[in-house]
């Protein structure tokens, strides 16, 4: 008896063995399908120009939904831009641009995260020569009661979002870039942290702050560790980079790994802890094959740079180059075939509690606790 007793144990304690395996290996395959062996999700978007209805998205919705039937799928991002004034002509009174409450409401809405480009500059003027706008000004205040009340109007808001500050802050085309408009070496970093410290005084924390250099292929554009404000005032990093393809003044062809990867490890270096997101990214038609470039960069996001967890596409025609995926059905198609991988996370995020965005995981995000009923006053 104590042998049949003692061989029957065995069996059961292998039988669970056996199905402890089996529920091991489906959940591996679960995750494999999801994206690759050992893969983490990632948010995904657009910069959609104004080529469907004729305004930009979230100002005209109907073009998120038109770009939307081409990428078969909903963004987990919306990505858009605000300067701080509308000038027009140079002798024209600017016009300041208050916080997009209803815009960013909508993008919410959908089920997306506002991911607004927000500019210490104005439109309509030259984008080097901006003398009101140099960076010494918002050093010195000039700009402050109107941050503090875009501040505040995001405060009120209250909901998280993701901020692009004075992004690409290491080119030479931008009026914040410390090589042009009079500005100074190491004005950059205190601009940042001065609009960045209203924010935090008037209690603005569902701003994410984002900041973005452009990749550093070129020696005008590499050593720009001086221009990183400190990881107390970021909360996420990221880098905008294209290929141009066969065009004029490009290096010629090149994989997302060759545009991106330099510059990555750079930045890893001293804000490896933080998360990444490509700020804006897009391939060209010509010199090659878009749509293989469009599967290669969606699966070395995840398997070669384990820090980005969220991409824009940059869908706007501009400077005429050919970046929007439905540039030809080849790319469009690519492209759907490789954003269809649970991966890449869908536009679920309507109730995204915050105030800090984390990077996504391929469960529910966490959400904002319904509003308390009001009860009604008692009457007299």
């Amino acid at each position: 008896m104590p042998t049949k007793k003692k061989t029957l144990t065995l069996g059961l304690s292998g039988a669970l063995a056996a199905l402890v395996v089996c529920f091991a290996l489906l959940a591996g395959a679960g995750s494999a399908s999801a994206g690759g062996s050992g893969a983490k999700p990632l948010y995904w978007g657009a910069q959609i120009g104004p080529q469907f209805t004729g305004v930009q998205p979230p100002w005209d919705m109907r073009a998120l939904s038109a770009f939307e039937r081409r990428s078969k799928k909903g963004l987990s991002l919306l990505a858009f831009y605000e300067p701080f004034s509308n000038c027009g002509v140079p002798s024209a009174k600017c016009e300041p641009n208050g916080f997009p409450a209803v815009p960013m409401q909508e993008v919410r809405e959908y089920g997306a995260i506002p991911f607004l480009s927000w500019s210490s500059a104005t439109t309509d003027q030259p984008p080097t020569h901006q003398p009101q706008f140099k960076l010494s000004q918002i050093i010195h205040g000039r700009f402050d009661a109107y941050i503090r009340e875009w501040a505040e109007a995001s405060r009120e808001w209250h909901h998280p979002y993701f901020l692009r500050f004075d992004w690409e802050m290491n080119g030479n085309w931008f009026p914040w870039n410390e090589r042009v408009n009079g500005n100074k070496a190491g004005e950059f970093v205190k601009a940042w942290k001065h609009v960045h410290d209203i924010f935090t005084e008037v209690g603005a924390t569902n701003a994410n702050w984002v900041w973005c250099p452009n990749i550093a292929l070129i020696p005008s554009l590499k050593g720009f560790r001086s221009l990183y404000p400190g990881n107390r005032y970021v909360d996420w990093t990221c880098l905008d980079g294209f290929n141009w393809g066969n065009t004029p003044n490009s290096a010629g062809w090149q994989s997302f790994t060759h545009v991106f990867s330099t510059t990555y490890k750079e930045v890893m270096k001293y804000a490896g802890s933080k998360p990444m997101i490509i700020g804006e990214t897009a391939s060209e038609e010509r010199g090659g094959s878009k749509a293989d470039w469009i599967r290669n960069a969606l699966a070395a996001m995840p398997q070669k740079f384990p820090k980005i967890r969220g991409f824009v596409w940059f869908d706007e025609r501009s400077q005429g180059m050919k970046w929007p995926i439905e540039s030809s059905k080849s790319s469009e198609r690519a492209f759907q075939q490789s954003i269809a991988k649970k991966l890449f996370r869908p536009n679920i995020y309507a109730h995204l509690a915050g105030p800090k965005i984390a990077p996504p995981t391929y469960g529910r995000p966490p959400s904002e606790p319904e509003p308390k009923p009001t009860e009604p006053k008692p009457q007299d």
